[in-house]
């Protein structure tokens, strides 16, 4: 089931489920009880929104031994962990605003989990219990500001720094789906979820030995090799087999 959340020119944001080409509002809260109504709303007739509110984004680093390597760090015993401010969240079709402070912003493709239990030290065995569904993220960083700064906060955490969506597919197999990302039509990364390093079970079990996971919360599992800079102009588009494509057009701030 792909869950979105949207909204019309008459009508805030909600949530709701798609069926084929057409949405149908859901009654209640996804992540409790809810009620599917008639899907009798064309996707082109709403604006999508990002899939989900999120208490906290959780994002991994160097879980892919290739874009390890275009960085020239090596990929540690344990996961590397940092977080996005909620305020760098968009959803499918708003801009991506390159920040005046940064000269080298660049793209990463990724897949996201959407947490829908409430947990705190998760067994690896345990792990997918927890797991609502799965999303696509773009884990935009401005890559001179990184390695500038002790930390990664200020490099990860402009506004308009995570797009996420279209939706979230609770049915997704998350073993071996290909992620591509191209930029203006250039292929730019490609890759499959069985390279990453750290599994998602075992990224669960990592995350909630620090952190209680809660309902809305998303973990960004990390990027394959290939990330490039972005420029004023340039259209992002990261699609995850079995789960769509995240489409961002890219400009300066104003």
């Amino acid at each position: 089931m792909k869950i979105l959340r949207f909204q019309t020119s008459i009508r805030g944001p909600r949530y709701g489920w798609l069926h084929e080409d057409r949405i149908g509002e859901v009654d209640g809260d996804p992540f409790n009880a809810f009620r599917r109504l008639d899907p009798d709303l064309p996707i082109e007739s709403v604006q999508l929104l990002p899939p989900v509110r999120p208490g906290k984004i959780v994002c991994v680093g160097r879980n892919y031994q290739a874009h390890a390597q275009e960085h020239g760090v090596e990929v540690g015993d344990i996961p590397v962990l940092f977080l996005k401010p909620g305020s760098s969240l968009v959803g499918p079709g708003d801009p991506i605003i390159l920040p005046p402070q940064s000269q080298q912003v660049q793209h990463e493709a990724e897949l996201a989990v959407v947490i829908g239990r409430r947990g705190r030290w998760i067994q690896p065995e345990d792990a997918m219990a927890y797991i609502f569904g799965y999303t696509i993220a773009n884990d935009v960083t401005a890559r001179d500001l990184q390695r500038a700064d002790t930390t990664w906060t200020r490099g990860k955490g402009f506004d308009t720094f995570c797009p996420l969506g279209p939706w979230i597919e609770t049915e997704f197999d998350p073993a071996d789906a290909l992620i591509t990302c191209h930029v203006s039509q250039e292929l730019r990364q490609m890759a499959s979820t069985r390279d990453m390093v750290f599994s998602i079970q075992r990224l669960i079990a990592f995350i909630s030995s620090v952190m209680t996971l809660e309902p809305s919360d998303i973990i960004l599992t990390g990027t394959p090799a290939g990330v490039g800079d972005l420029v004023a102009g340039d259209t992002v588009s990261i699609t995850i087999e079995g789960l769509g494509t995240l489409t961002n057009p890219v400009v300066s701030e104003k």
